[in-house]
């Protein structure tokens, strides 16, 4: 289970929320036994102000850190000398497998990112930080459509020769299906192992929980996931948010898998990410509450 809703639930919010709030979401995250919290990013305050507290959020939490792991996106060597000024255990660098959505959503070409990773990894593993990656639009693209499963897999292979520990695979405008998630998780498995594979889902067209099991037949075991559906990508239009946390540990736990998180705790966290955010969120455990039944 890796939590990303402190980043990418914040992140597409109309107006940024205070930094009092997004300490109750994480202090909540943790009580409900999440151990893998992404807090925020390193990008300009200009591309995304929602996130422009990321050092002061960042020694605010950190000192509260026993047993979870926190880590934060970095887009350059910037980026990486801001985490390593507070501390940060681990990062993680991000691109996507479109061209034009990388463009839009980093403003570099596919190749640039590239480049710039190969400046940040290094460095980063060499003082001592872990580095986690993300390829974004390998299901679909919203700008290109169609995205060739060997452009993905191309540069899943590029980021963990530089060192990354895993590689999150990104539906991010959640158009995938059951059998394209299984083909093309095939294709990746045939040449990557599992461990160093995550699936990153989001809920657009109500496929992300299903794709996820299929992921986990084929022996994924790391999922990533946003406390009561918060989020969105701001550069893919449409997207819905990402798999909510509660829905994900509802069909695992149920399945007999342990995951270490408590469910009312998360349905409690979905409450207070709905308070910081002001608004009603979509996850479907959240809305429901946990079940007065045992899940069989």
């Amino acid at each position: 289970m890796y939590e990303v809703s402190p980043r990418d639930g914040l992140q597409n919010e109309a107006r940024p929320v205070p930094l009092e709030g997004k300490v109750r979401l994480i202090e909540a995250l943790v009580r409900a036994g999440l151990k893998r919290i992404e807090l925020t990013s390193f990008v300009s305050p200009r591309w995304v102000p929602q996130l422009a507290d990321a050092e002061e959020l960042i020694r605010t939490i950190l000192p509260r850190s026993e047993g979870v792991t926190y880590s934060a996106l970095v887009p350059n060597t910037t980026g990486l000398e801001r985490a390593l000024r507070v501390g940060l255990p681990e990062i993680a660098v991000f691109l996507s497998a479109s061209e034009t959505h990388n463009r839009k959503n980093t403003n570099k070409s596919i190749a640039r990112s590239l480049e710039t990773f190969a400046e940040v990894v290094p460095p980063a593993r060499q003082a001592g930080l872990r580095v986690r990656a993300y390829i974004s639009t390998v299901w679909g693209c919203p700008y290109e459509g169609d995205v060739p499963v060997e452009r993905s897999l191309e540069l899943a292979h590029a980021l963990l020769e530089l060192d990354c520990y895993q590689v999150s695979l990104g539906d991010t405008i959640g158009v995938g299906t059951p059998l394209q998630t299984r083909r093309l998780l095939e294709r990746f498995l045939a040449e990557i192992p599992a461990p160093r594979l995550a699936m990153h889902c989001h809920d657009t067209r109500g496929t992300a929980l299903v794709n996820c099991l299929v992921g986990l037949e084929l022996g994924i075991r790391d999922f990533d996931s946003s406390v009561a559906g918060l989020g969105g990508c701001p550069y893919a239009p449409g997207a819905a948010g990402n798999l909510a946390t509660e829905d994900l540990v509802y069909m695992l736990e149920g399945m007999g898998i342990s995951t270490g998180v408590n469910l009312e705790g998360v349905v409690e966290a979905g409450r207070v990410a709905e308070r910081v955010v002001g608004r009603t969120l979509p996850g479907k455990v959240h809305q429901a509450g946990p079940p007065r039944v045992r899940a069989s």
